[in-house]
């Protein structure tokens, strides 16, 4: 990978020259910007204690229904030494406290390529780049929020100690209290005078298991509001004189808007205003139904590029193959071991990916007194907040953003179109407006997970052994393409754009195979699609590990061997990962994939987490697959709560299972075909199968897990097919050939 040098900084203008000189200037700590109520005392970026000993913990990441405001809080918490009941949650404001340059660098660390990852990690801490993305939620903020524990700990025992005239560290604490002796007193108590005071140079964590929060089941935060309905969302939110906005936007980024029917939408009972652009048109009225009725009134009309129906997306996946590529990685020579060899070869295919989310896009925006006040669900709020700002012409201090929760999202909320729409749209109507797109326009206009196409080879010994393996991958250049449309200002990314482009690793990432292999090389294809694609749950994982694990299933075959000892006797590197093939083999009660079994595994690594899946498949009446069961071993390290992985797995599972006989995005006459929810194909409590999983007891490091549990379903299910049927399904969905 291109290193910057002095020449090249030379030629990208200066912008990088300056960067590096002022990045010696830049601060490397930052103050607490937390709100606090009159009762309540700040004691750093993550915590604060009320006098009635109410613990809130500031969280920077969304809530999207992955639980992280209950296992972040539950990090610091259990350090601190608190009750659980007496603990709350806020949403984090923007800070440089709070950014996450792990989940930046997952998702648009190559359109940085050649830029120092120290450089790029201290722009993105100082623009206060939050994002939540990636599986790096605990990863990221498990040292931060167990610093800020002890920390607190540390002031609370300085506090109580100076009461008691004792040496603090004659104090502990356990269930709030501060404890020394028989002597104890409440955090509330001590808050006012521990907030002021002073922590060491060296902070004492806790040690030993007693009274420990980490690796409980703690009940979640979120869910009591979510089950009783006050809950709020964005579709919640209510302001005096607040009106209602539906959108139609242009089918293409250059397409634009030609004719609508005013005439029409004026007749509409409620309909108030119309709001048009060259990109897109919305009807604004007194409630949303009215809104959107007012908006199909006004048959927009567009013209200009559509995009590319499936056949032209498949010939530019096949033309892109055919091409030259840039080579991932590499391991020995894989021409020297293919030439003259017989080979096994396969190919396969998968469809755009769609995210459909329970809850569609949506923003509450005010402009008053030269301020936006903006209400939404997103997974990254300093670009929301960036691209509203941007959107009206003002500055970003001139914004104010409330992040609320997330009614699912799986990646979608990582867009900022919405929000930039509701600031155009209360700047001009100058009074509070929730913008809330349609389930048609969420699904026409959805930044899918690119489609890709897959042709794959390999040489295998007389006794199983792959003597080489090489991966040619045609898909989107997605991660380059997420930075230009959200990063669009950032020099860092002007300045790497004068470097020369590798592959794309957010597109390739989980496209080399954890085995051990003779020699193998992996290829990425770029295609340039004239269509818009980001990140879904899974993230490429889900496409690549659906090569990897079908493609290896079938060398099993070819070789005469069962399936999972196969992969075991491969993992000599991997022994966590052997474990969990092993676990869900005897816990499935796998039958070594035998024809008519209809049995399935398939295996997987990402975010520092292992995944093994079992999955029971077959046919119905009609000859359409049908999954019965699905199984899976998880090694993801310590866990934080044990409930929610498994919550989190169950839902991949799920989510995975869907790919393969739906959830995906079809092009037709220059529109997407689905547009309705049930249209989409998502499974049903009727139709989902029964799911088992068990979590391996581990004392590594924890890894993600929010998007773990779909990379390896959609290869186990595949497998669990051919066993049934004896047809090998290389397509995703599944379909016929």
């Amino acid at each position: 990978m291109a290193e910057i040098t002095r020449r090249r900084l030379l030629v990208s203008g200066g912008i990088g020259a300056g960067l590096i000189v002022a990045w010696a200037a830049w601060p490397r700590s930052y103050l607490p910007n937390l709100a606090a109520a009159p009762d309540e005392h700040v004691f750093n970026a993550f915590l604060k204690i009320a006098r009635d000993g109410k613990i809130v913990v500031a969280v920077p990441q969304c809530e999207h229904g992955q639980g992280v405001f209950t296992t972040l809080p539950q990090i610091l918490a259990d350090e601190l030494g608190a009750d659980w009941r007496t603990v709350g949650v806020e949403a984090a404001p923007v800070s440089p406290l709070y950014a996450n340059p792990l989940a930046a660098g997952w998702l648009f660390g190559d359109g940085f390529a050649g830029v120092p990852a120290r450089l790029r990690d201290e722009l993105w801490t100082r623009e206060a780049l939050m994002l939540t993305a990636g599986s790096t939620s605990v990863r990221r903020f498990e040292a931060p929020l167990r610093e800020a524990g002890a920390a607190a700990r540390v002031l609370l025992c300085q506090a109580a100690a100076k009461r008691w005239d004792v040496d603090w560290r004659e104090c502990t604490t356990a269930d709030g209290f501060v404890v020394q002796g028989n002597r104890r007193l409440r955090f509330g108590e001590l808050a006012e005078a521990a907030a002021s005071g002073s922590v060491p140079a060296e902070l004492p964590y806790r040690i030993g298991d007693e009274g420990r929060l980490t690796g409980e089941s703690v009940p979640r935060l979120d869910v009591p509001a979510k089950v009783d309905g006050s809950a709020n969302f964005v579709a919640d939110v209510r302001l005096p004189d607040m009106v209602f906005a539906s959108i139609r936007q242009a089918p293409h980024r250059d397409a634009r808007l030609r004719s609508v029917n005013l005439a029409a939408a004026e007749r509409v009972p409620g309909m108030l205003h119309v709001i048009r652009n060259d990109r897109w048109v919305a009807a604004v009225a007194n409630n949303w139904w009215a809104a959107n009725r007012a908006l199909i009134a006004l048959a927009p009309r567009f013209e200009g590029p559509v995009p590319p129906d499936d056949a032209a997306i498949d010939r530019a996946l096949g033309a892109a193959l055919d091409a030259g590529g840039q080579r991932v990685t590499r391991t020995g020579d894989v021409d020297g071991v293919f030439a003259g060899a017989r080979l096994v070869e396969a190919e396969y295919r998968v469809a755009p990916g769609l995210h459909a989310a329970v809850e569609p896009p949506a923003a509450t925006a005010h402009w008053q007194n030269e301020r936006l006040e903006l209400w939404a669900a997103t997974q990254a709020p300093s670009l929301a907040r960036a691209a509203a700002a941007r959107a009206i012409g003002v500055s970003e201090a001139q914004v104010i953003l409330h992040p609320m929760l997330s009614g699912g999202s799986f990646g979608a909320a990582l867009e900022v179109d919405v929000v930039a729409q509701a600031a155009i749209l209360a700047k001009e109507l100058r009074r509070p407006v929730q913008l809330a797109w349609s389930r048609g326009e969420a699904l026409l206009h959805d930044r899918v997970r690119a489609p890709a196409r897959a042709r794959m080879a390999a040489r295998i010994a007389p006794n199983g052994a792959i003597l080489g393996w090489r991966a040619r991958i045609a898909v989107p250049a997605t991660g380059r393409d997420m930075a230009a449309r959200l990063l669009p200002a950032d020099a860092l990314r002007r300045l790497a754009s004068a470097l020369p482009e590798g592959a794309d690793g957010y597109a390739m990432r989980g496209a080399m195979p954890p085995y051990r292999l003779g020699a193998a090389e992996v290829w990425h294809h770029p295609v340039a699609l004239d269509l818009p694609t980001g990140h879904l749950r899974g993230g490429a994982d889900g496409y690549n590990a659906f090569f990897t694990e079908c493609f290896l299933d079938e060398l099993a075959r070819v070789a005469g061997t069962e399936p999972m000892s196969y992969r075991v006797g491969l993992l000599g590197g991997e022994p966590r990962l052997a474990r969990c093939l092993t676990t869900v083999a005897a816990l499935g009660g796998w039958s070594g994939g035998v024809p008519g079994s209809g049995q399935g595994i398939a295996c997987h690594t990402m975010a520092g987490s292992m995944i093994a899946v079992l999955a029971e498949a077959g046919f119905d009446a009609a000859g359409r697959p049908r999954v019965d069961r699905l199984v899976a071993a998880v090694d993801c390290g310590r866990a934080i709560n044990p409930d929610i992985v498994r919550q989190q797995i169950e839902g991949g599972l799920i989510f995975g299972a869907a790919t393969t006989h739906g959830a995906a995005a079809h092009y037709h006459d220059g529109l997407a075909s689905i547009r309705r929810y049930g249209d989409v194909g998502l499974p049903t409590l009727a139709d989902a199968p029964e799911v088992t999983v068990e979590l391996i007891t581990s004392t590594a490091d924890p890894g993600g897990v929010g998007d773990l549990g779909v990379p390896a379903v959609a290869p186990a299910i595949a497998n669990a097919l051919f066993a049934a049927g004896g047809t090998r399904w290389r397509h995703l969905p599944f379909r016929s050939a």
